[in-house]
This record gives C-alpha cells, structure tokens and sequence, in this order.
C-alpha cells in the first residue's frame, strides 16, 4: 500500500511563495503524479498533474503561470513550487498517485488516482 504524506503548507499573505512536497513511501517512478485541492464547500479539484517521467505537466487554468510542479524519481518525492499566491489559492492541498504504468499523458480527473495523502492545509491572506 502506497503512502503518501504531504508537507510545506502554511498561512502566507497574497503575493507570497510556498512549496509543497510529497513523499511517497514506495517508488511511484512509473506513475503519474497529481496534486489537487479541496476548499470547505467545494469539491476537490485539479491543480496540477506530471506523467511517470516528469515530461508532461499539466495545470489548471487558475494556476498556470504560477505554480510548478516537478518529480524526483530518485527520491520518490513530487513538489509543487508556488508563486503569487492569492486568497482564492486557500485550500487543503493532497499529492495522488494514479496507478497505471507508464501513461504518456496524465489524467485530471480525481476518479482517475488511487492513494491520497492527507492533505496540507494552505491559507492566503489578503
């Protein structure tokens, strides 16, 4: 069973950077890899998604241009470098994994991936 633990949340103001990482406890090198968010009222959403070799990333409209997200499959570790920060970003933040080998494409649909971890609660202030 696949762990996976989050960690670099945090309370910033708006226009402020945080980074989040996700360790996994087991190598996901043939896996993709997504990070998604939940605010209180809403559904979990797509954030951000990178495919098993780190090739293809893929962001939500909302965040493009802002966040990045990278893999080391060395460390079996996935991070999600954030940038210009603003309120609406406020959420709990959760790293997945999709156990499919080697897709070439990641998929964005929460459906689609099959071990969370526990999420890291981010907050912007304005």
């Amino acid at each position: 069973q696949v762990q996976l633990v989050e960690s670099g949340g945090g309370s910033v103001q708006a226009g402020g950077s945080l980074r989040l990482s996700c360790a996994s406890s087991a190598s996901l090198s043939h896996y993709a890899m997504g990070w998604f968010r939940q605010a209180p009222g809403n559904e979990r959403e797509f954030v951000s998604v990178i495919n098993w070799s780190g090739d293809i990333t893929l962001y939500a409209d909302s965040v493009k241009g802002r966040f990045i997200m990278s893999r080391d499959n060395t460390k079996n570790m996935v991070y999600l470098q954030m940038a210009g920060l603003k309120p609406e970003d406020t959420a709990v933040y959760y790293c997945a994994t999709d156990l499919r080998s080697y897709l070439p494409r990641p998929a964005v649909k929460v459906s689609e991936y099959d071990a969370w971890g526990q999420g890291t609660q981010v907050t912007v202030s304005s």
